[in-house]
């Protein structure tokens, strides 16, 4: 049976909760922003909890950069030797976090882009691995209590303006917010092109 509303969607989240949260632990190791967010907003509405949420994506995020900064460590770049473009951007990163890593560690979940890779060109710099750690549990934690807050924020807020039906205050906080999230990562892909 596949949902065709919210509201039966969230009826299948209630009743495989335990899944939805492995499912999530998964898409956070992967950084999936808006999957988060989603999930941010199914615990407002009651069918996932907030304070369990945010654990599990704070520990998938934190497990898959660490499995992503161990490959850079290990591998360097030499598993992307057909793929130039994207060696020279991942190397161009690594010089980035020899300069930057405390703040580039803290901000790299958010563009998209450059999460997947962030880990790896970490792991390829010269920051050792307890810094990398300490920092990693620190960002892991902030991004998953602004995602999954702003989806549960973002639920509250759309369930009382929708009441109004003449209000569009939800859908333009929506439309801010991904042209923020657009407008942040262009910048930063602009810094690692020039990095």
């Amino acid at each position: 049976m596949i949902p065709t509303d919210l509201s039966s969607f969230l009826g299948i989240i209630r009743h495989h909760g335990d899944a939805a949260y492995s499912l999530m632990f998964a898409y956070a190791a992967a950084h999936t922003l808006l999957l988060a967010i989603f999930a941010g907003y199914a615990a407002q509405a009651g069918a996932l909890g907030f304070a369990p949420l945010v654990a599990v994506c704070w520990a998938g995020s934190f497990v898959g950069d660490v499995i992503r900064f161990w490959i850079g460590r290990r591998y360097g770049t030499r598993w992307l030797g057909g793929m130039p473009r994207l060696r020279r951007a991942v190397e161009g990163a690594a010089r980035l976090a020899d300069r930057h890593h405390l703040w580039m560690i803290l901000i790299h979940r958010y563009p998209y882009g450059i999460r997947g890779l962030a880990g790896i060109a970490y792991g390829m710099s010269s920051v050792r691995w307890p810094t990398f750690l300490a920092l990693n549990f620190v960002a892991a934690g902030l991004w998953s209590f602004v995602t999954v807050g702003a989806g549960y924020a973002f639920g509250y807020v759309s369930e009382k303006t929708l009441n109004d039906a003449s209000s569009g205050v939800g859908v333009v906080m929506l439309v801010a917010f991904l042209g923020l999230a657009w407008v942040l990562s262009r910048r930063l892909e602009r810094a690692l092109e020039r990095g």
